[in-house]
């Protein structure tokens, strides 16, 4: 990548911290970002949106008179097109996906529909893309549906809110004296619970950098949790849990998989930069996509930063790459002609 004159950036706000339930994780991504930036050269400032009421924080936003923003916000009210929207209405350009994309990928049921319904072509029309296959899965707003999902799916059964991240809410049911257990755990974080056939197998995620053509996959990163759980705290706060990048796979099955993330990304009309998870089923070796994150962690754990290390892109790099694809996305055309 050609160096990038940071002079052209102008005042930056760097969005961390928030209200969601992932605030801790995102107060740790956006202060390595504001170092990283600040390190380069970049007017880059902190704006925690957690410390205003929701009647004050976008004029408390507007105040600071930023010229675009880095998005270092985790969950609901960041992560999901809400904030997204307010920035377009604002004028402010930022980084990731737009408010559409941001609004269906952290939706997990939303997610999956669009995989499952996506027409296997490319843009060029070819009949080569690779199949986005998903775990079979139900909404269930009720703990009968989630009984309901034992007749229809089979256990063991993943179980997890629709609407949120870094494992919050998560359980795995192996017998159905634990579905209450697991429905009270989800259903705190949100209505909408996703009921997905458990796949036994190797976890790995795909970092996606760029937007459209220029879009590509970073190296895949295999995650290898103490006893298959990577929860919230092996995420995070532990060291137990072993990353292997570049991943230990064939170079037939590396290319595979990486070209399933950008179909994906792609699919749900991401852009800017994602993470995708993909299980690879044990028995068969048939990988399948689990969710989309458009604003993937940056801490010290984080794996995004890890793909981009093994590609030969530095934390720094990164992140300035990151805020130079900041714009607009519901522009009108007509109107960038005349700007």
């Amino acid at each position: 990548m050609s160096q990038i004159d940071v002079s052209q950036f102008g005042k930056v706000g760097v969005l961390l911290g928030g209200r969601s339930a992932e605030r801790e994780i995102s107060l740790l991504s956006g202060n390595g970002v504001l170092s990283a930036l600040q390190a380069a050269g970049v007017d880059a400032h902190p704006f925690d949106p957690g410390l205003y009421s929701q009647d004050t924080v976008l004029s408390a936003l507007a105040a600071q008179q930023f010229e675009r923003v880095f998005i270092a916000l985790h969950g609901r009210w960041g992560e999901d097109g809400t904030l997204q929207g307010a920035l377009e209405q604002m004028g402010i350009p930022y980084t990731g996906s737009g408010v559409m994309a941001s609004a269906m990928a952290m939706d997990k049921v939303y997610t999956k529909r669009i995989w499952m319904s996506h027409l296997q072509t490319n843009q060029t029309g070819s009949d080569h893309a690779p199949t986005l296959t998903t775990p079979r899965f139900m909404l269930a707003e009720s703990l009968a549906q989630l009984s309901a999902a034992v007749r229809e799916i089979g256990l063991p059964l993943a179980v997890k809110p629709a609407r949120e991240g870094s494992s919050i809410g998560f359980s795995c049911v192996q017998q159905e004296s634990e579905l209450a257990a697991a429905w009270q755990t989800a259903a705190q974080h949100d209505r909408d619970v996703l009921v997905e056939e458990f796949v036994a197998g190797r976890e790995f995620t795909v970092a996606i950098l760029g937007t459209g053509e220029q879009a590509r996959a970073l190296p895949i990163v295999e995650i290898v949790a103490p006893e298959g759980n990577y929860d919230y705290q092996h995420k995070y706060f532990t060291d137990d849990t072993q990353y292997l990048c570049p991943a230990p796979l064939s170079a037939a099955l590396t290319t595979h998989i990486q070209a399933m993330a950008l179909a994906a990304f792609h699919a749900l009309g991401c852009s800017g930069w994602a993470r995708v998870d993909v299980l690879l089923r044990e028995h068969d070796q048939q990988p399948y996509l689990l969710e989309i994150n458009t604003s993937p962690g940056m801490t010290s754990h984080s794996l995004v930063p890890m793909a981009a290390q093994a590609a030969g892109l530095s934390y720094q790099a990164l992140c300035l790459q990151i805020l130079a694809s900041a714009r607009l996305q519901l522009k009108p055309a007509h109107d960038e002609a005349l700007s």
